[in-house]
């Protein structure tokens, strides 16, 4: 029995080195603090785009031991073989795909949360941070124009949010495997590939998918969309899922909502809006007539690390029935009795797949109660303001644009007066990175090889878009005489 005693006491004395002492940790957050601090104030000079020419030797070089390493080894490693390479989102000469803000306060919410490492899951394990959840949840339900008794769930992303509205809407009408060769699910070729993606993990493969063409602008045509539900009923088919885009990732564009509202009632279809990137912009008061019908919808996904220029890893769906979201998720066991009883608020874990979560909820709330709605409204209009810039400063400098952005993401090129315009476009991409102080990304609609200007960080103001022009014009330049 001593032997077994002695034999504790020195695991003991080993695992409470998990347990830093208050000087190291205050120690530990100092030196994370400054070097975050550094960061910040380094990115208006710094680059966008990094090459990876530490090709992964400093995190390699620190393999996995029983030895403690300091801390400031460790953030010396991250800072040469994590955030110096590759694309760098904090930036504001981000205005490639759709970034993740980084607001301050969000990373302080992450802190309280991990450190404080409460559970929000079940209500019943910690009210206020469910409470939290909901709280936010229903802001956003208020947002898009759903009723009080509408709910939804935060998630790690637009991905996982589709997800859970198409499993909602896959129970809510009843639909089983046997059904699914007949149920017909409505996209336009613009719709966000995650969609597809969710109908197979959900088990829905075998759907039809009719994709409905797209007009000049790249938005979903509803007169071709009506005909086809139509022709489809007539047929014998089910109409399932109905998506419209509030911003397309591709191009910004938002599809004709309302006339889609119309039809998806008419039909008995579930009517799903992806306004992940653009849902937001509806804060914006002059922008709210082109949401028209979202608040028709049955289901919304939305994502607050990209309007709300949060950190990566919050999204969120938002759902007019919750009964119906419930049924579809909440499972139990025996081990959680002691949880289930819960009259106040749902739980997170009865309304998606998750269980166990990360305090999403912290990171959000934060920077809106530290900060108030009015920077975040002002830099949403401040966004769209600099894309109708940039887009008209493109034509001016000779650049053929795409369609008038309907928020702050447009498709423009470079066609020149001889030679391959596609090509032409795919140096211009490579010249961008190999400069990188701004970072664009490219796209393919057709045969067509545009480049898609993104304008979302709330860093980006418009020294960064007359730079990202000035590259621009020293690539065309560069590439005309090579």
């Amino acid at each position: 029995m001593n032997e077994e005693l002695e034999k504790l006491a020195r695991l003991e004395e080993v695992s409470r080195q998990l347990e830093p002492t208050a000087a190291e940790r205050l120690d530990w957050a100092n030196q994370a603090v400054r070097y975050i601090n550094d960061f910040v104030e380094g990115l208006p000079n710094g680059q966008t785009f990094l090459p990876d020419t530490d090709h992964g030797k400093a995190l390699r070089s620190l393999p996995f031991q029983d030895a403690p390493r300091a801390f400031s080894t460790l953030l010396q490693a991250v800072d040469i073989g994590v955030t110096g390479n590759g694309i760098n989102p904090s930036s504001g000469g981000h205005l490639g795909y759709v970034p993740g803000g980084g607001l301050f306060p969000s990373a302080l919410g992450d802190f309280l949360a991990a450190g404080t490492n409460r559970y929000a899951g079940v209500f019943f394990t910690n009210p206020g941070a469910v409470r939290m959840e909901n709280d936010l949840i229903r802001w956003m339900c208020s947002l898009v124009g759903y009723p009080d008794s509408a709910l939804g769930n935060l998630s790690s992303g637009g991905s996982i949010a589709n997800l859970i509205a198409l499993t909602t809407a896959r129970e809510h009408l009843g639909l089983r495997s046997a059904d699914f060769p007949k149920a017909v699910v409505y996209l336009s070729g613009q719709t966000h590939h995650c969609v597809q993606k969710a109908l197979r993990i959900a088990g829905m493969g075998e759907c039809v998918i009719r994709y409905i063409p797209t007009d000049a602008r790249f938005a979903l045509r509803a007169e071709v969309l009506q005909q086809t539900v139509a022709q489809d009923i007539q047929a014998g088919l089910k109409p399932f899922l109905m998506v419209g885009s509030a911003g397309t990732t591709n191009t910004g564009t938002i599809d004709p909502l309302d006339a889609m509202a119309d039809i998806a009632a008419a039909s008995g279809c579930w009517f799903h809006v992806d306004a992940a990137y653009g849902g937001f912009f509806r804060m914006v008061e002059a922008m709210k007539p082109l949401f028209k019908g979202i608040e028709r919808s049955d289901s919304v996904a939305i994502d607050p690390h990209k309007g709300l220029f949060l950190p990566y890893g919050l999204g969120a769906v938002l759902i007019r029935n919750v009964e119906a979201q419930f049924k579809a998720h909440f499972y139990t066991a025996s081990y959680l009795q002691d949880a289930m009883d819960n009259e106040e608020e749902l739980s997170p874990a009865d309304l998606s797949p998750e269980l166990t979560r990360h305090f999403r909820g912290m990171r959000m709330w934060l920077p809106l109660q530290s900060l108030g709605l009015a920077p975040f409204r002002a830099a949403l209009e401040e966004k769209i303001r600099l894309a109708h810039y940039a887009y008209h400063r493109l034509q001016a400098i000779g650049f053929e644009t795409g369609p008038f952005p309907d928020l702050s993401i447009f498709v423009f090129r470079y066609v020149p007066a001889s030679g391959d315009a596609n090509r032409f476009n795919e140096a211009l991409i490579q010249y961008i990175q190999d400069d990188g102080r701004v970072y664009l990304s490219s796209t393919r609609i057709g045969d067509t090889y545009w480049i898609r200007m993104a304008v979302l960080s709330f860093r980006t103001h418009r020294r960064e878009i007359d730079l990202c022009l000035d590259v621009l014009q020293a690539g065309v330049r560069s590439i005309a005489e090579a």
